[in-house]
């Protein structure tokens, strides 16, 4: 954590979404004796359901997100810089989607492959209408594929409602 005279504290969340991250987040912010004001975020992404989890958590708590400058959130990050009640985002800074990855063990039918994709896309849907972001951003998350990245731009995330605030 650091202090930032403008901001607050702020709480640095670094590196790729794991599995087990939202119980040892949620951990860490039981160990704290005050919470910080914003989570700045710099992560390529990772597990959508952490990201998803850390969202909603980053929601009830009432913490502020940020983007700074020269960080990125890609993949699944954008999903807790939507749980931000604030979502401030630097102009130099990167916000970028694209579809969702899903390991399937062996084979597996088609229909079963095509339900929980569409039951997965359905939940993120839903969470972004949760967190008042326009699902509409998911269009780009769709049409991008998993092994490339579609970076919102400014009037994308603040019609999008993903940034409240552009910085710089």
């Amino acid at each position: 954590m650091r202090d930032d005279p403008d901001i607050g504290t702020i709480l640095l969340m670094y590196g790729k979404i794991a599995p087990g991250d939202a119980q040892r987040v949620n951990a860490y912010f039981d160990n704290l004796d005050m919470l910080p004001d914003s989570i700045a975020l710099n992560s390529t992404g990772g597990v959508v359901g952490e990201a998803l989890e850390i969202g909603r958590m980053v929601r009830q708590l009432s913490l502020n997100t940020l983007i700074m400058p020269g960080t990125i959130c890609l993949s699944s990050c954008p999903y807790i810089l939507a749980g931000g009640t604030e979502r401030q985002v630097s102009l130099s800074g990167a916000v970028g989607l694209h579809q969702h990855y899903y390991d399937t063990p062996g084979y597996m039918p088609v229909f079963f492959a095509v339900k929980n994709i569409q039951l997965g896309q359905g939940e993120t849907m839903g969470y972004l209408i949760e967190m008042g972001i326009d699902p509409g951003v998911m269009v780009h998350s769709l049409k991008t594929p998993p092994d490339d990245i579609y970076l919102l731009v400014e009037s994308q995330l603040l019609e999008s409602r993903m940034a409240t605030e552009i910085t710089d």
